[in-house]
């Protein structure tokens, strides 16, 4: 009998099976599927940044193992990017990591800092990589509540004393996924001063500073003064240049922060493929090239489909950033009955909120990344619904 180890038998169930299941008993019928719940941009990636990708993987030296921590040139195109986009000064060899995607950074930086029984402190609702990474680190996960009260931002002062002394790492992710949220420097400074005073290492997953809408720039947590002596920063190609599936990422800040992760990293992956890293180059350099546009059509796009929840009558919050849409179920139900209704009545899908942890009970998560003419059929949809 093949028996799996306690970490994965003790992972809670997977929240989406059932969901799925109706979905393909649906489509087996025959069901006009509309899917809103994965974030996956349906835009292409920029054809410059395929064209680099080409001309890469045609030269066999990049066809050898590439570098684990990524090569130089990426990472000073890293380093180039974030002085001209926030202001902040990187060293590249020292203060820079390439990953292959920012997922997998998140995922192994518990592995570099977390020893069994260490606490960190997760949003709830949020990315449900930073707690099952945690779980696997023999961390234990400590809920920081996104309340609407808040501006779904956590309240530093909440934590308790003894949990505060004991943490060892803070995630943290604006905008955030699943509420949209924003933050400013303002609060970056609070997290900075918590983390001064109780050593708490801060990680601030950064994949959506480049969605924003309204005039709004997202800044970045390593613009406040001190963070970078207290934190490190993920940050994703795969949302700004619609890149998911080429998986590069990179992670910067505290030297000592990025020296620990690069070490795990040396010792379970080979890095990224170096025809991909210099597609990133041709990214980062010119990375204002069709922005505009693009975040032209996510606009476009929430405006669309916010419309339609207030015809509805269904509260939001509204995004000032990412392609996700926040709501509140109707009164009375759960996430995971609503969601079930609306894929039932509708052949709508949609993401639980309580996918993302007990507090997001409440709401449902929409991802806007599919074109106008389906975004409005979704929308026709959710009108005829009765709740």
């Amino acid at each position: 009998m093949i028996r799996w180890s306690q970490r994965i038998e003790s992972l809670p169930p997977y929240l989406f099976a059932e969901i799925d299941q109706k979905k393909q008993e649906m489509k087996a019928r025959g069901a006009d599927i509309i899917d809103l719940g994965v974030g996956d941009p349906d835009i292409p990636t920029p054809a410059h940044i395929v064209e680099a990708l080409k001309r890469a993987a045609e030269d066999p030296q990049n066809h050898r193992y590439p570098s684990y921590e990524g090569m130089l040139a990426f990472r000073e195109a890293v380093a180039s990017w974030y002085r001209q986009r926030f202001g902040v000064t990187l060293d590249p060899q020292r203060e820079v990591v390439t990953l292959i995607g920012s997922k997998e950074g998140i995922a192994h930086t518990p592995l570099a800092f977390v020893d069994p029984g260490d606490i960190v402190l997760v949003p709830d609702p949020g990315y449900p990589v930073y707690s099952v990474a945690t779980t696997f680190a023999g961390g234990i996960p400590y809920s920081m509540p996104l309340l609407k009260q808040n501006d779904f931002l956590p309240d530093l002062d909440a934590i308790p004393e003894d949990i505060r002394r004991k943490a060892k790492l803070m995630f943290i992710n604006y905008p955030n996924n699943p509420t949209s949220a924003v933050a400013d420097k303002g609060f970056f400074k609070e997290v900075v001063d918590f983390s001064s005073r109780y050593g708490v290492l801060v990680c601030h997953d950064a994949a959506y500073t480049e969605i924003a809408f309204d005039g709004f720039i997202p800044p970045s947590f390593l613009e406040v003064d001190g963070a970078k002596e207290v934190g490190m920063e993920f940050h994703s190609l795969s949302k700004t240049f619609n890149m998911t599936g080429w998986r590069i990422g990179f992670a910067v800040g505290n030297a000592s922060a990025i020296a620990a992760l690069g070490k795990v990293k040396t010792n379970i992956d080979s890095g990224v493929f170096q025809a991909i890293q210099f597609a990133g180059i041709e990214a980062l350099r010119n990375y204002s090239l069709g922005l505009l546009e693009r975040r032209r059509i996510y606009e476009a796009r929430r405006n669309l489909f916010c419309k339609g929840l207030d015809e509805v009558g269904l509260r939001y919050y509204p995004p000032k950033a990412t392609f996700y849409v926040w709501f509140e179920v109707p009164e009375g139900m759960s996430s995971k009955d609503f969601t079930a209704k609306l894929l039932a009545e509708t052949a709508i899908v949609v993401t639980p909120g309580n996918g993302f942890g007990r507090y997001g009970e409440g709401y449902v998560r929409v991802s806007i990344t599919i074109d106008d003419e389906r975004l409005a059929e979704a929308v026709e949809r959710l009108k005829k619904i009765k709740f």
